[in-house]
């Protein structure tokens, strides 16, 4: 029991240290309540918009649900796991802060209290000069299946770097 003790309080350590040191930067463009919560904010649909930190010229856009009640309100209700993402250019042209890898984890933000996580994964197709961006959740001891993908082509004109 003893041993359990420890491990447990060593995870916990572990995802409260993980959780402060990757956190997101995004911008809320909008949402839509989705049910009325007597007390706190109602649960609803978030857009928040993401600038690719290595790709200038590059947002993507992430839908997700977010809880409310007072959980939600104050941070501890744990949110779905779907999330939804659609990445654009947005400038006349997109430019390389340094080589990319062929897969980076680009954006983590926390979906709950100390577990579960929201990734976006930028992967590169060298072969048609595309980025294509993944979006997914996981959780300490188990992730979910649910994702959802996007990509945004690259003029062959302008070759993406690689590492």
């Amino acid at each position: 029991m003893r041993t359990k003790s420890r491990l447990l309080f060593a995870l916990l350590g572990f995802a409260a240290f993980a959780a402060g040191t990757a956190q997101a930067a995004s911008e809320q463009v909008g949402e839509v309540s989705t049910a009325f919560r007597w007390v706190g904010r109602n649960d609803r649909v978030v857009v928040e918009a993401y600038d690719d930190p290595k790709v200038t010229g590059v947002t993507c856009y992430v839908s997700r649900a977010r809880t409310g009640g007072v959980k939600g309100t104050v941070g501890l209700a744990e949110d779905r796991a779907e999330a939804s993402i659609a990445c654009r250019q947005v400038a006349t042209t997109v430019q390389f802060i340094g080589k990319l890898p062929l897969q980076e984890d680009v954006f983590t933000e926390r979906m709950s209290i100390l577990f579960k996580r929201l990734h976006i994964v930028r992967l590169v197709d060298p072969k048609r000069n595309t980025l294509v961006y993944l979006t997914y959740s996981d959780k300490l001891v188990d992730g979910s299946p649910q994702n959802s993908v996007t990509a945004v082509p690259v003029p062959a004109s302008n070759p993406i770097p690689l590492k």
